[in-house]
């Protein structure tokens, strides 16, 4: 088959439009024409120039036509006309012949490379972090599951863009229909583009969720790792150092990674701790509206006095002090992120000092109400999942308006409003309150307890059903 090679030059030239990085070389070498099409920023002009174009030039008209077999240490792939872009965009060089139409890989290198874990702090184990590039991170993961059994199978997402996406598993592991549930997901995506990882867990999210997140991200290789031992999936998203797992369960925002790097009684204290800091992130400015406003009786004489007396010159209601107080503690926390790392946290900490100092100086605020905010706030920052603190932000507002309302019966209507809408939650089909509901007894053991490595003979039962560690089904 004879390739018309003006009139596929010509409609590429015109999908590209005015952009100059889309370069056309035009050459005959032996009476055979060749054309040439590359995106210079993407592609490397040095090794056009000194092994392709160099190799080519010495080719009689015989190897000309069978180049596949004459570059035979390139990456040296046979294309079709509508491949002929997607290959550009990605770092190839496109060789048009009356013959064959071939892309060779000469991606220059835009990457930065393995660095150390940046948003979510490494006590222990490996420092490496995922990076932008979908082969680091895959390979990252390969290096630490060396099985056959790790599969990855590959789409693109993106009219425009065109991104590619992994979806990994673990086979003979992972159930297969939650396998099959992620791809059909992610194949009903209909977007211009995917610029970050953030972009798929929306439409990945449980649609019902209150606040509360259900797909988790990630930037570390251990944790990825260990989610799909564990018979979790894996999405990895091109040009992201984020990669996401599901399903997840509320228990394992309650997990870090480091957990299973210490001693189980160790663990087993810090998640209890971490349980402590979500319900008091919740409860605590509620509690403090409830008692200071309807429920006198729940506290001692001496200490609802001493409480009156401190509000005694405070012209606000003790709901509008609590909103004002975590206003402004949102902007501090918003303006720390925001600033440069080596000027921030030292502006946020002073302003909240001075803020603070002066509201209370100026009669605005009450000095209990500073050390109850922010006793809750930082509780609420014990925990490394954005999303998570989010919904515990959300969830504290409506406590503090029932509080405010109606008392403790609007804590006691919250609290039962909390527990529907966590017990409601199904991320693919799989209860959000795993496994205290449905009730597993075997998942227990690595719950807010932790037991021995040795106690658990077998893999989460709502994911794998009951595959027994270091055996297949």
């Amino acid at each position: 088959m004879v390739i018309k090679m003006k009139q596929i030059i010509e409609n590429l030239k015109q999908q590209t439009g005015v952009s100059k990085d889309y370069i056309y070389r035009h050459f005959t070498i032996d009476k055979v024409e060749l054309d040439l099409i590359f995106n210079e920023v993407l592609t490397s002009s040095d090794n056009i120039n000194d092994f392709i174009l160099t190799r080519l030039t010495k080719l009689k008209r015989r190897a000309l036509k069978n180049l596949v077999n004459t570059l035979p240490d390139r990456h040296i792939l046979e294309i079709k006309e509508d491949e002929i872009l997607y290959y550009v965009n990605n770092g190839f060089l496109v060789i048009i012949t009356k013959y064959q139409m071939l892309a060779i890989e000469e991606r220059i290198n835009l990457d930065r490379g393995v660095s150390e874990v940046s948003s979510e702090i490494n006590i222990k184990g490996p420092k490496d972090a995922f990076s932008e590039t979908f082969n680091i991170n895959l390979g990252l993961i390969r290096k630490r599951i060396k099985s056959c059994d790790l599969e990855c199978f590959d789409t693109t997402i993106g009219r425009k863009t065109e991104t590619r996406v992994g979806i990994l598993y673990m086979r003979n592991i992972t159930d297969q229909d939650l396998i099959e549930k992620v791809k059909l997901k992610l194949s009903t995506i209909d977007i211009d583009g995917i610029i970050d990882s953030t972009y798929l867990k929306e439409n990945l999210e449980s649609k019902n969720n209150s606040f509360f997140p259900t797909v988790m991200s990630t930037e570390r290789p251990d944790k990825a790792s260990m989610a799909l031992l564990e018979g979790k999936v894996v999405v990895i998203v091109d040009m992201s150092p984020y990669v996401l797992i599901m399903p997840n369960f509320f228990l394992d925002f309650f997990h870090t990674v480091d957990d299973y790097y210490q001693k189980p009684a160790n663990t087993t204290f810090i998640r209890l701790v971490r349980l402590f800091a979500f319900i008091i992130a919740i409860f605590v400015p509620a509690l403090y509206i409830m008692v200071t406003t309807h429920n006198h009786d729940f506290i001692s004489l001496d200490i609802l006095l001493s409480l009156k007396a401190q509000r005694e010159s405070v012209p606000f209601s003790a709901l509008t002090e609590a909103l004002f107080m975590m206003l402004c503690f949102e902007i501090l926390r918003e303006s720390d992120v925001r600033m440069s790392a080596t000027s921030g946290s030292a502006i946020s900490i002073l302003g909240g000092l001075i803020l603070g100092d002066a509201a209370v100086s100026a009669g605005i605020i009450s000095p209990i109400m500073i050390i109850v905010i922010a006793i809750s706030a930082i509780s609420g920052l014990t925990f490394t999942s954005i999303e998570l603190v989010s919904a515990i932000r959300w969830w504290r507002l409506i406590m503090m308006i029932l509080a405010a309302a109606f008392g403790v019966t609007g804590i006691i209507i919250g609290t039962m409003a909390l527990f529907i809408r966590l017990l409601t939650i199904k991320n693919f089909d799989r209860k959000y309150l795993t496994p205290f509901i449905p009730f597993i007894k075997s998942e227990l053991k690595d719950s807010f307890i932790k037991t021995d490595n040795e106690g658990e003979k077998y893999r989460n039962r709502a994911l794998t059903h009951n595959v027994k560690r270091g055996h297949f089904r």
